[in-house]
């Protein structure tokens, strides 16, 4: 009864560790888009990647990049970043970027994959479950990646900036689309 007691225990140890961790990855995501989303919105659509921001369809790094370098402008002004941080600034945030494509490509496969798995005539429970563990691997993989390069860029930017683009954020989070 008590080795019961100790797995049930131990199984919610992991979920706790999960949801934190989602909502960890959510907040950080949440940063990441909202930095400057008035201005990506030029670009048409969220960010400038139209219908489904950028998890929708396929992308070739020379979009990716384009994309980058508006945003990067735009947020350079709303921020007023100095030279120095923008030479360190672009590096950060393309790197990241060219990072966190492959992830995106396995994420796109698996959901393709369960969809798969959960229309056949059985399901197939172990292998929904090995779609779950390895989905939480390329989660915590772009977490870490994110989160890295946001430490990085706020490194580059004052107090100041960092409060302005925060103020940003939160007023974008409320629906507050002018700052």
């Amino acid at each position: 009864m008590s080795n019961t007691t100790q797995i049930s225990g131990s199984e919610q140890k992991p979920r706790r560790r999960f949801f934190r961790r989602a909502a960890i990855a959510t907040l950080i995501g949440g940063i990441a888009a909202g930095i400057g989303i008035k201005a990506f919105a030029q670009g048409g659509g969220f960010g400038g990647w139209r219908c489904g921001g950028f998890m929708a369809g396929p992308l070739d790094p020379a979009s990716v990049d384009e994309h980058l370098e508006r945003m990067l402008k735009h947020v350079y002004v709303e921020i007023e970043a100095t030279d120095e941080q923008k030479q360190r600034l672009a590096p950060i945030v393309k790197q990241a970027a060219k990072d966190l494509l492959p992830l995106r490509e396995k994420m796109h496969g698996a959901r393709r994959k369960a969809l798969e798995l959960l229309t056949q005539d059985s399901i197939d429970r172990a292998a929904i479950e090995t779609l779950r563990a390895e989905q939480l691997q390329l989660a915590e993989q772009a977490s870490t990646r994110i989160a890295r390069a946001l430490a990085d860029a706020a490194e580059v930017l004052t107090p100041a900036q960092r409060k302005e683009l925060a103020l940003r954020v939160e007023r974008h989070r409320r629906g507050w689309h002018h700052g």
